[in-house]
């Protein structure tokens, strides 16, 4: 009788271990499992002459152009009448709006719940460059990846 008992103990034991581990492991996990990036929102890149380098592309590769470069329009999955896009940009040589990093370009990436995804990425140890801007079309922070490069995050507001 001990011995079936024991038995019992052993196995509900074990198994409130099980779940008990699990639990920890999903809400560990949770933020894991949050999305994240969900495209590249922009590409950004400083050249000599912005107004040259645009009329290049307009000319030569057919870039819709306007003042700030071209935009690109598309369509996002799985829900095909959400629209999205993605800017491209030339810089001035001279620009200090990719500072701190020293390379001559910039990525955007569009994500989710820009505030929450911050957070996480301060537990991470990511460098926050600056504070989160909010305009009429999203939210937008800039970060520097592991080779501090700067990145900028942007929440659209569709």
């Amino acid at each position: 009788m001990k011995k079936t008992l024991l038995v019992i103990l052993t196995l509900v034991s074990t198994f409130c271990l099980g779940f008990a581990f699990k639990s920890i492991t999903i809400t560990t996990n949770h933020t894991s499992k949050m999305k994240r990036v969900t495209g590249i929102g922009g590409v950004f890149f400083t050249c000599k002459d912005p107004k040259k380098m645009t009329e290049w592309y307009q000319k030569h590769l057919g870039l819709d152009t306007n003042p700030y470069g071209a935009t690109f329009e598309w369509y996002e999955s799985p829900d095909s009448s959400k629209k999205a896009q993605t800017q491209w940009t030339p810089f001035p040589q001279t620009t200090n709006y990719f500072a701190p990093s020293n390379k001559d370009f910039m990525i955007n990436y569009r994500v989710e719940n820009l505030e929450a995804l911050v957070e996480v990425l301060k537990t991470e140890g990511v460098t926050i460059v600056d504070t989160i801007e909010t305009f009429d079309y999203g939210k937008f922070v800039h970060i520097l990846d592991g080779e501090g490069n700067k990145v900028q995050l942007w929440e659209p507001i569709d």
